[in-house]
């Protein structure tokens, strides 16, 4: 089965987030707006058991995490996504790198940027028009997360969360 680690803001950002995702992600019913911290991955029944234990005990380890989205940005031109990009904070960034123990399947292939996806699969035109209405519209929103989800794909393509763990820090 499928499995992947993400952290889902505030329903305000969310609302936000799916007020332009309804019209530009193909995405927007499989999943809830969200910070991926970990991409898919497979995993075995016995496998998540023990990556859940794992993730109890990062989650103890880590402590809760300010996110502030400053603009629309773009992955252009390896895709064309658009998101809010979340300026890397420290706890941020030594929850991410905690998440990629060897336990739990080594470094990703790509460099993390913390952000929310509003828009994906765009055409060339599109994109160039959106991206030009959105990066003058602009966001600049705070907020702290305080927990992270485990959660597995359904055959339907959809995510839903498995586990859900708080971060507390205690164990720093």
């Amino acid at each position: 089965m499928k499995y992947g680690i993400a952290a889902f803001p505030s329903k305000k950002l969310q609302d936000l987030a799916n007020s332009y995702r309804k019209r530009y992600d193909p995405h927007y019913e499989l999943i809830t707006p969200h910070i991926t911290l970990k991409g898919p991955f497979e995993a075995d029944d016995s496998e998540v058991k023990a990556m859940a234990e794992e993730l109890g005990n990062i989650a103890k380890r880590q402590k809760p995490f300010r996110i502030h989205a400053t603009r629309v940005s773009t992955f252009t031109p390896v895709t064309n996504a658009l998101y809010f990009k979340i300026e890397p904070s420290k706890e941020l960034m030594d929850l991410h790198e905690d998440l990629h123990s060897d336990f739990l399947g080594g470094m990703p292939d790509h460099p993390f940027v913390p952000h929310i996806t509003i828009a994906q699969k765009l055409s060339d035109s599109e994109h160039a028009d959106v991206y030009g209405q959105l990066k003058m519209a602009g966001i600049d929103h705070e907020e702290t997360i305080d927990r992270v989800h485990l959660l597995y794909q359904l055959e339907d393509g959809s995510w839903t969360v498995y586990d859900t763990f708080r971060l507390s820090g205690d164990e720093a």
